[in-house]
């Protein structure tokens, strides 16, 4: 497949994975409540539609589809998973956007769920957000065996926890000074923790899903590592570069708040060099898969030339 066609594929096939997630989302998010559920209160539940729809290229569930399609996983399983991690995702943003977090009054070219209804809703809504999650994530449909589900359950909390995306933004805040005396944070691990994690996870959750093999496991598991840093560098430079409309909240946010990233690491010019570096890594890595991969290597590149 040439690199044009390449290309139209990944945004069909990006756009296809967005609107099934919406609406998956959609129904999951939904009034009625379920077996030993009492009832879905209107405030909470509306919220939590408000942090999670209508927005995001939903690019998390899209490397959980795409890595589980490697093995031929049925997509709806995949998707499934991938709705999962949304919300974990989505959480996590209703709450970074909070006054006594980022104080963003701008996410996806609207107002923040903080902003629109009041701060203790919105934090409420992203842990009822986080606790869904771990409901879709051990649901039969998802895999017919218990361990294959365990195994993700497992993978989503250690990528979600302390040792992952709210152990880095801990450390993100701490490199603000936000704790005592303000020391520079070892931006690559924060990296690897706040950002890198939950996109580490999709490319893992496809492994399990497909029962891959060891080899097959570490291809994918260092992809997802490589993905993350290229993720969180693009979003650096769009910090510095990019265009506040189009990106759809503030920028030049993290020199406001005195953060240490990528770019103040290796200054614009260097990060560009690292982007480039772990494009080729990426594509490395995909190598045992053949044309089975090309999508993720779209996606790869996508992160590293995205403007928004």
């Amino acid at each position: 497949m040439n690199t044009a066609t390449l290309s139209v594929d990944f945004a069909k096939r990006l756009d296809q994975t967005a609107e099934a997630t919406e609406k998956l989302l959609a129904a999951l998010l939904a009034d009625a409540p379920l077996e030993n559920e009492i009832e879905r209160p209107k405030r909470l539940i509306e919220s939590m539609r408000y942090g999670s729809l209508n927005g995001g290229k939903r690019l998390r569930p899209f490397l959980v589809v795409e890595s589980a399609a490697i093995f031929n996983v049925d997509a709806k399983s995949a998707l499934l998973a991938g709705a999962a991690l949304e919300c974990i995702h989505c959480y996590s943003l209703v709450h970074d956007d909070l006054p006594a977090m980022d104080n963003s009054d701008l996410r996806r070219g609207r107002p923040t769920t903080h902003k629109v209804y009041d701060d203790a809703t919105a934090i409420l809504a992203g842990d009822a957000l986080l606790t869904i999650a771990f409901d879709i994530i051990t649901r039969d449909e998802i895999h017919p065996d218990a361990n294959v589900r365990l195994a993700l359950t497992r993978a989503l909390a250690r990528g979600a926890g302390v040792g992952g995306m709210v152990g880095g933004q801990i450390l993100d805040l701490a490199g603000e000074g936000r704790f005592g005396d303000k020391a520079p944070p070892d931006v690559s691990k924060l990296q690897q923790m706040k950002t890198g994690a939950l996109l580490r996870f999709a490319c893992q959750a496809g492994a399990i899903l497909g029962r891959a093999s060891e080899k097959e496991y570490a291809a994918l598991d260092d992809y997802g590592r490589a993905f993350g840093e290229a993720f969180q560098i693009a979003d650096d430079l769009l910090d510095v570069e990019g265009d506040a409309a189009a990106l759809g909240k503030n920028t030049g946010q993290d020199a406001a708040l005195g953060k240490t990233t990528f770019v103040t690491l290796l200054g614009i010019d260097g990060a560009k060099k690292r982007l480039r570096d772990l494009l080729a890594r990426a594509d490395a890595t995909l190598a045992m898969f053949g044309d089975r991969a090309d999508v993720l290597r779209a996606a790869a590149r996508f992160v590293a030339e995205r403007k928004n």
